[in-house]
């Protein structure tokens, strides 16, 4: 959230923020309702002090026993009461409507970020994995078709009890699924990070803290009402990601110097109606409305901010390192960057079977598995989270960060197409064997049922 002095002194930076973030906010009515607002409590401010003023004379007119002007101070007292009070609700109202506008107002870009209108103009910072990459079949597989083919991924089943968009991990496939969350957390522990397991349902408050509402009510889940109708603080949404709940643990809060920085990650399943997205991404794993992921996130003094974003891109990239997948490292221009970030870089895994345009030079297609970004005190100011050095200074708005560490079924694809060998089966990459019982290849499992009598 910008402040409103931020928004009322800069109003040019702002406009250029919503105009390169393609955010469509009336600017201009938020600054006249601010300086209605302001023009009230000045008048509010001498309306009361003239009231003390006039109050005060009123004792001094009667013990002098000028009764009618006692009396006239008095009337005069009430009035100016009664004007104070309608001056006072307007201000109240306004500043509601100054609050929830400048909640529709995105952060505004650091000035290291390309200035772009979409994807297109990204940029990629550099490719790793590629020079060294494993001989592939001679006609990689989708992972969908493998995955069913090995009976490891069930799509089917998925939409017999959940719905379209939902899928079963089932055999090796599952057991990848929880490889991958365990190996994730293990590396995150390596770099210092404390785990956090939260609630799945996460409150209004919560999602507003973070940034995704009331921009983005429509993609998440609502647990017990529609999503148009209107929403308290305590009503509940599973959550889209675990930087909601995990952000918010301090939401409110004043930490000390000597907490930060502050480096939490937390496992959960995810949720996301993704309703902008329909008719994309059908088959597959690619783009579900449930998928687990490791998120990590990080409370840190604003002036070392800018060095924790380039660590924690790090941190994200150790884990594609150590599973040896190739990928890249991609910063988002101004027109891809989102609501809320001031800075972020996308990790994008490799997926060798489905070519796409944009995809490598040597085929197939880019999958992001993390976006790693940087809010300045953007979610900090709409949460209440702040610091002090010492118990003695003031308390200021600190700086959060997060980054996926990583998304776990986009990865899944990766190590189904990148490690599938010529015979159909797939290679388990060496750091997840020992959370796989040491499996070293999957070889798939037999169906049940009548199934498995085909066509006979």
């Amino acid at each position: 959230m910008l402040s409103r002095q931020f928004v009322r002194e800069n109003p040019e930076t702002v406009r250029e923020a919503l105009t390169n973030k393609g955010v469509d906010v009336d600017l201009e009515q938020i600054l006249d309702v601010d300086a209605e607002w302001r023009e009230l409590k000045q008048r509010g401010d001498d309306l009361r002090h003239e009231r003390n003023e006039v109050s005060s004379t009123i004792g001094e007119l009667k013990q002098a026993g000028e009764e009618a002007a006692a009396q006239e101070a008095i009337e005069r007292s009430s009035e100016l009461k009664s004007e104070l009070q309608a001056i006072e609700a307007r201000a109240e109202e306004l500043e509601s409507t100054l609050e929830s506008a400048l909640l529709r107002l995105p952060q505004i870009p650091d000035d290291s970020v390309p200035v772009g209108a979409d994807e297109s103009e990204n940029r990629e910072v550099r490719r790793e994995g590629f020079a060294d990459r494993r001989e592939l079949p001679a006609s990689v597989v989708p992972h969908y078709d493998l995955g069913e083919a090995l009976e490891i991924l069930d799509f089917d089943r998925g939409a017999k009890v959940a719905g379209g968009g939902f899928y079963v991990a089932k055999g090796d496939g599952a057991r990848l699924e929880h490889a991958l969350i365990q190996f994730m957390l293990d590396v995150h522990r390596e770099q210092g990070y404390e785990d956090v397991f939260p609630p799945i349902p996460v409150n209004s408050a919560s999602m507003r803290g973070t940034g995704q509402f009331p921009k983005f009510t429509e993609d998440a889940y609502r647990i017990g009402g529609d999503n148009a109708a209107s929403y308290d603080d305590d009503d509940l949404w599973l959550l889209p990601t675990a930087e909601v709940p995990v952000t918010n643990l301090h939401r409110d809060e004043i930490l000390l110097g000597e907490d930060l920085p502050l480096k939490y990650q937390a496992y959960t399943p995810n949720f996301r109606q993704e309703a902008g997205e329909h008719g994309t991404e059908t088959r597959g794993i690619v783009r579900v409305h449930q998928f687990n992921k490791v998120e990590m996130v990080n409370f840190v003094r604003p002036d070392a901010s800018e060095e924790r974003f380039e660590g924690l891109v790090a941190e994200a990239e150790a884990v594609l390192q150590r599973l040896e997948l190739p990928y890249r490292v991609l910063e988002m221009c101004t027109g891809d960057l989102g609501f809320t970030q001031a800075k972020k870089y996308d990790l994008e895994v490799w997926a060798p079977a489905d070519d796409m345009d944009d995809g490598p030079d040597v085929g197939g297609r880019w999958l992001e598995v993390s976006s790693v970004s940087n809010f300045g005190a953007f979610q900090a100011r709409r949460a209440g989270i702040r610091y002090r050095e010492e118990h003695h200074e003031s308390a200021e708005y600190l700086h959060t960060l997060n980054g996926s560490g990583l998304a776990v079924p986009r990865v899944v694809v990766a190590i189904l197409e990148y490690y599938q060998n010529p015979d159909g089966t797939v290679t388990v990459p060496e750091p997840l064997r020992p959370y796989m019982g040491d499996t070293a290849v999957i070889e798939g499992h037999d169906s049940v049922g009548e199934e498995k009598l085909g066509d006979q």
